[in-house]
């Protein structure tokens, strides 16, 4: 390489920025990041996603390794750099809080994504439509499930689970977001709307000082590579510090407008190759 197309390393979000809401990968992100590492660049996604929900479908793009859980998970190759887990007595409060005012969620884990009781039914509402009236919806549920929905674990008797990342919660009929988040004030950073179609009042629960851009500069150092040769792009606000901390932080054309006004550049959607265009625009494809 060039000093003007020197080693890059590209930080890539997942949902809103590498799949759409109906969990498809545009052929042109897959082409786009297939060709900058066959450009010698490296590609780590960095997502609010735990380990569990990286199916195949994503890792058979080709990626150098992962950050996850927003931060709380690294991994490069073979190798884990850290894993930092939610402690028994935190998982326990959340799970009865949420129960108890039967919010739905699921609890993220590197082995598996654990539903409560009534989450499945929300969320083919969310996704699917009235699948009980609506053929459309029914046929979109049977002829396109959706990866996320037909991954979850549901089922579990005791969700007191041991290695917990983080845990999501859909938005609720007659819980506000802020009262959760002050239910959780001061345990866990406690983060709205990080995936849309759960509704403006849902979020997630985060270890306290976890976010991608400290977890990007730990990669860094251990790598020993420099910030200046880094690249991110994103949509969430849960984005927001990988945007800022990497030398050049784009932001997709349907990213929260918060985003966009702290990004370096904004691309395309996901439906009109952003990430493609965005790589194109940056030198990663030659």
């Amino acid at each position: 390489m060039t000093e003007n197309t020197r080693q890059k390393i590209v930080f890539i979000d997942i949902d809103g920025t590498l799949v759409d809401d109906d969990g498809h990968i545009p052929l042109s992100a897959q082409q786009a990041c297939q060709q900058a590492r066959n450009n010698g660049h490296l590609l780590y996604l960095c997502t609010g996603r735990s380990k569990a929900e990286i199916y195949d479908s994503i890792w058979d793009i080709g990626f150098d390794g992962l950050i996850g859980a927003g931060g709380g998970y690294v991994e490069f190759g073979e190798d884990v750099l850290y894993h930092k887990k939610v402690t028994a007595e935190d998982v326990r409060h959340m799970v009865d809080f949420f129960n108890t005012h039967q919010i739905d969620f699921y609890l993220e884990s590197n082995s598996a994504l654990y539903a409560s009781a009534n989450l499945q039914p929300h969320l083919e509402r969310r996704i699917y439509g009235d699948i009980e009236n609506d053929l459309v919806a029914r046929a979109k549920k049977e002829s396109q499930p959706h990866p996320f929905i037909t991954g979850l674990t549901y089922g579990e008797a005791n969700l007191y689970k041991d290695d917990v990342n983080k845990v999501c919660f859909l938005e609720s009929a007659t819980i506000p977001f802020e009262q959760i988040k002050q239910e959780f004030e001061g345990k866990f950073q406690v983060m709205q709307c990080t995936v849309p179609i759960f509704g403006e009042g849902s979020g997630e629960l985060v270890i306290p000082g976890i976010h991608k851009a400290l977890a990007i500069a730990d990669l860094l150092e251990h790598l020993s590579m420099s910030r200046e040769d880094t690249i991110a792009i994103g949509d969430g606000m849960n984005d927001a510090e990988m945007l800022e901390y990497c030398a050049i932080g784009i932001a997709m054309g349907n990213a929260k407008p918060a985003l966009q006004a702290l990004a370096d550049d904004i691309t395309a959607t996901v439906e009109e190759d952003g990430l493609f265009l965005s790589f194109q625009k940056y030198g990663l494809l030659g």
